[in-house]
Order: C-alpha cells, then structure tokens, then sequence
C-alpha cells in the first residue's frame, strides 16, 4: 500500500465490542512509511474557509485564533470507535510537540449536530483532553465543511447505549495557522510519530 493509499484509506467507527472495525484498542500500522526530511505539497486541493461554532458557544473559523498549528479529525465526541483513539493520540501528540515548543491545537469537527451541541461536546471531549477544541455547527454550514474536506460518511445503526454509530473517513488533517491543510495523516500513527511530522512543517 502506497503513502496516499494509506492516508485516504476509509475506517469504520463502530463498536469496539460489535466485530467492526477500529475499535478503541491500540493499533499498529507495518506499512507507515519512515520519515524524511522532504515535505511534499499535497497534488490536490482540500480544505477551504468555514465558520462554525466551538464547545464554548464561540464562532470558530479555520483561522487558529492563537496563531497555533491545528491537527482536525471528522467524527462525534461519543464516538466508541476510532474517534476514542484518534482523539487522544491527537491530544498527546499536541503535548509532545509543546515540550519542543511548538503550539497546536487538536481540533474535532462534528459529522453529526445533532448529536455534538455546545451544550454536549464539551463535557464529552474533556474526559479525553481539556485541550481539545470541538466544532459544531448547522446542517448546512456543516455540510460545506464536509464537501471542502472530503468527508464521508454513513449512519449504520442506531446502539442503545451509544446512539447513532457511523461508518466515516477517519484520516487527521495538518492544517496551519490560516487553515491551509498541509498534510493528511492516518489515525494509526503513534503520537511522537505525528509530532515528528508536525515538527517537519513547523520548520517550514
């Protein structure tokens, strides 16, 4: 499997206990490739402007408000699935790079507003991290979002204790200060893995 096979590879966030795939264990990846000094310009365009509204009831564009590197996953802060290890890696990885002194910001932008509020993504997303930032937003301003990031995605079922379970693309976005995507990253990296990739850029 090639480097932009893997990172564009779909997962399934479903059920660590239901037979799906990318549960919330640990997982390894052999076919990550070692890292290299290049940086290489993504060959297509992703990403673009958006406007949304983070876990404090604050507008929340694609501009980092402090200036920080931003790392974003597409998923729903209950998500028992890939979401409960992309989050954390994502959140450790942020720690990391901070020992290095470099900002980043990891950031969650719902696939569902229903089930992400102001009111719920909070809480949800502080029992993984304090730094986290979730986003929300309308249907339709969401959708946009999506469309610009190439996010997929499919309700599969309906769990009595979870609620709604998606199957959705599951790749971590490198965006800079202004909200540029530099890079795209599978969920399965370790987390000195990814502050290594991030530090690559930061370098730029």
């Amino acid at each position: 499997m090639n480097w932009r096979s893997l990172v564009l590879s779909a997962a399934i966030c479903g059920l660590a206990s239901g037979g799906l795939a990318h549960g919330a264990e640990r997982h390894t990846d052999p076919t990550t490739p070692p890292l290299t000094d290049a940086v290489t310009p993504l060959p297509w365009k992703i990403g673009g402007a958006f406007e949304l509204i983070d876990h404090t009831g604050a507008a929340r564009s694609q501009v980092e408000p402090d200036g920080r590197m931003q790392l974003v996953f597409f998923g729903y802060a209950n998500c028992p699935g890939i979401c409960s290890a992309a989050l954390p890696m994502m959140a450790d990885a942020a720690d990391i790079l901070e020992t290095r002194g470099i900002a980043v910001t990891p950031v969650m932008i719902t696939i569902d507003p229903v089930l992400d509020t102001v009111g719920t993504m909070g809480p949800a997303l502080a029992k993984i991290s304090p730094d986290l930032v979730g986003l929300t937003g309308s249907p339709e301003a969401l959708a946009e979002v999506h469309a610009a990031f190439q996010i997929s995605f499919e309700k599969i079922m309906n769990d009595p204790q979870h609620g709604p379970i998606y199957a959705h693309g599951s790749h971590i976005y490198l965006l800079d200060a202004t909200g540029r995507v530099l890079t795209l990253m599978p969920p399965v990296l370790p987390a000195d893995h990814v502050a290594d990739i991030v530090t690559k850029y930061a370098k730029i």
